[in-house]
């Protein structure tokens, strides 16, 4: 049984760092006891011992923000797990999104708001926006900020992300019909947008539609 390979310390505890299984974003970082990590393995929900209160405690029992837990992986020491989730709600007791959302490098900062350093001029994956989108979005349907068009379109749900997505697929076509660059790529710019918003939606990662193109493209 693969869980008598994991190795717990002296204390009893193995370190638990909880992902977003969509966006890949860290949350927090937590400890589990055997208990809690058979408890998490029963109930396909996050649990934690807590170092400070010397008990166990079941993430979202409080704050309604449980974790849906999608996989556990653990390292090749067997000594730390990743804990992959679907969040219904912030990670952290502050009430944002993940427990990690402060730089020590000035480089690093915004990388969730999407602002590429400014000493970062030209982005080494030419693919990168889409994991700083699809992070926000994630960010922003937890956190559901006032005044944010994405919180708007999750409000709304899903029939107006779909009227969105085939307006957006419409507005493309009418860009292509007019041979028009300007005008297709900013269509295009708002359909991928939607697109990923409606997945964030589904709670289908866009992992999962790169696999199927990658699928396709190896037959």
């Amino acid at each position: 049984m693969e869980r008598e390979k994991i190795k717990f310390d002296e204390n009893g505890l193995i370190s638990a760092i909880v992902q977003d299984a969509q966006s890949k974003e860290v949350l927090t970082l937590a400890y589990m006891n055997e208990e809690s990590l058979a408890k998490t393995l029963e109930t396909r929900e996050t649990w934690f011992w807590s170092r400070s209160r010397q008990e166990l405690w079941h993430k979202g029992a409080t704050s309604g923000n449980v974790q849906q837990v999608i996989d556990i992986l653990y390292d090749c020491d067997s000594d730390a797990l990743i804990v992959k989730v679907i969040p219904t709600g912030p990670a952290c007791h502050k009430n944002v999104y993940s427990c990690f959302a402060d730089s020590l490098l000035e480089e690093g900062k915004d990388s969730i708001s999407g602002n590429p350093s400014a000493n970062n001029e030209e982005v080494q994956n030419r693919f990168e926006i889409f994991n700083r989108l699809e992070a926000l979005i994630a960010k922003r349907e937890v956190e559901m900020p006032e005044g944010s068009y994405t919180t708007y379109l999750f409000t709304e749900g899903v029939d107006k992300i779909l009227k969105k997505v085939g307006e957006e697929a419409s507005e493309v076509i009418i860009a292509a019909k007019n041979r028009s660059h300007d005008e297709l790529r900013y269509e295009t710019a708002d359909l991928l947008f939607h697109l990923l918003v409606l997945l964030r939606e589904q709670k289908l990662p866009f992992d999962a539609v790169l696999q199927e193109l990658e699928k396709r493209h190896v037959k």
